[in-house]
């Protein structure tokens, strides 16, 4: 976002420089967060000599957070946003100094490893919610697009940077990443910490049952939203299982080949992001993210070789980082800001859910096939999905597109014609 001059665009200095301390101190959060993905099933590996013990801190890394998307959705209707991040900040930097000090004491347990990694991966969805929900209160409704935007790069700058820091450290020594990390949540805190107390603590239901269910009950009165979540889901599921069959076929490459296929889906992600910052982004993007898919998982099939790989992972990241601020844009636009956490929780468990299940189908898809037919299998599967949801009149008007009734052909309905562009709720 460009500076401000007192209410120039709408948006007054304080709240701009809020959201740069923000996009600064989650930046540095989801830095931290990646390399500990790296860090920690590696550690295990180093104490315990057994790839299953790595699998098993990874899983704790992986889907105890996912899981905890929902409760934290709550949490946040209970505390302020930026309170909420601020407590994460602070329980992950105390973990994270805990295993420093049992690795140089020598005294570090796979329980200690495992129950940190659980507490990493239920924190930083309890911050990335809290900021979903922050950022509104930050900019005005014009600037929202920009401004989440500016959010994605965050992400695509720690996807591409924080698992080679993550191993580059880690070759330092084992304690290294985690000392480096607790400077990281040190600023991060810090960055938070400097903005104005902004967000609202609102009133809560009864109990947390009821208000997850009405978070399901909101998401389901938006086609597009609960629509855009089933295909992020499954364009998830696809995409991380392809890079699963790819690494499954990757023992002859060199360590730089497969890096640099595992780093082109953030480097499109960040391309798109920085897209999203230059145009309007489209609301029927959903539908063109999933038939990008289609072609991206095509180019991976019919090459087979690790620079269509990486192809169709940079493309990958390129429509998903657009789609995700689509989606995101009207989640924040349109959800009542008292329950935008509890939305967001359900929407993102299923969508993240979709990521920790995309391994085994993966493995399973080369067990079952091998690697050049699951590649296969992989874009049949996709494509059929696509052509179906093309097929659905519904499906299409919810996402913005319909047929042209003379001319046989596509168009794209405007926002204001698909019902996307709707004044938020009071």
């Amino acid at each position: 976002m460009e500076p401000a001059r007192g209410r120039k665009h709408g948006v007054r200095i304080r709240d701009v420089k809020d959201f740069r301390r923000l996009w600064t101190g989650s930046a540095l959060s989801m830095i931290a967060f990646r390399t500990l993905g790296v860090s920690y099933p590696l550690i295990a590996l180093a104490i315990t000599d057994s790839p299953a013990a790595a699998g098993w801190v990874g899983f704790a890394w992986t889907v105890p957070g996912v899981l905890f998307y929902i409760p934290a959705g709550t949490l946040i209707g209970r505390l302020k946003p930026r309170s909420a991040m601020l407590c994460a900040e602070a329980v992950r930097g105390t973990t994270v100094i805990s295993v420093f000090a049992a690795l140089s004491l020598g005294s570090l347990s796979m329980a200690h490893l495992t129950a940190a990694a659980v507490v990493e991966g239920a924190m930083w969805a309890l911050h990335s919610l809290a900021e979903t929900t922050l950022i509104p209160s930050l900019v005005t409704r014009e600037q929202l697009p920009r401004a989440l935007a500016r959010s994605e790069t965050s992400f695509h700058i720690a996807v591409m940077t924080g698992r080679p820091l993550g191993g580059l450290l880690l070759g330092l020594g084992q304690a290294v990443p985690f000392a480096v990390n607790t400077v990281l949540f040190a600023l991060s805190f810090g960055s938070l910490l400097r903005m104005d107390d902004k967000g609202t603590r609102y009133r809560h239901g009864p109990n947390i049952l009821m208000e997850i269910t009405d978070g399901v009950r909101i998401l389901s009165r938006h086609p597009f939203l609960y629509i855009s979540m089933a295909l992020i889901a499954t364009t998830n599921l696809m995409i991380n299982a392809l890079i699963m069959v790819f690494l499954t076929g990757s023992a002859g490459l060199s360590p730089f080949a497969v890096g640099s296929v595992l780093a082109a889906g953030g480097l499109g992600g960040l391309l798109g992001s920085f897209m999203a910052l230059r145009i309007a982004v489209p609301p029927y993007m959903p539908f063109v993210q999933m038939w990008a898919w289609v072609v991206a998982l095509l180019i991976a099939a019919a090459g087979r070789q690790p620079v269509f790989f990486g192809f169709a992972t940079l493309l990958t990241g390129f429509f998903g980082a657009l789609n995700n601020v689509t989606v995101r844009t009207f989640e924040a636009d349109r959800i009542a800001p008292r329950k935008l956490a509890r939305v967001a929780s359900v929407s993102r468990l299923v969508t993240r859910g979709s990521i920790a299940a995309a391994a085994p189908v993966g493995g399973l898809l080369v067990a079952g096939f091998g690697i050049e037919r699951a590649a296969v299998l992989l874009f049949a599967a996709m494509a059929v999905i696509a052509t179906a949801v093309t097929s659905i009149p519904s499906a299409r008007r919810s996402l913005g597109v319909v047929p042209r009734s003379r001319a046989g052909t596509w168009t794209f309905l405007r926002p204001e014609e698909s019902g996307l562009s709707d004044p938020p709720p009071p």
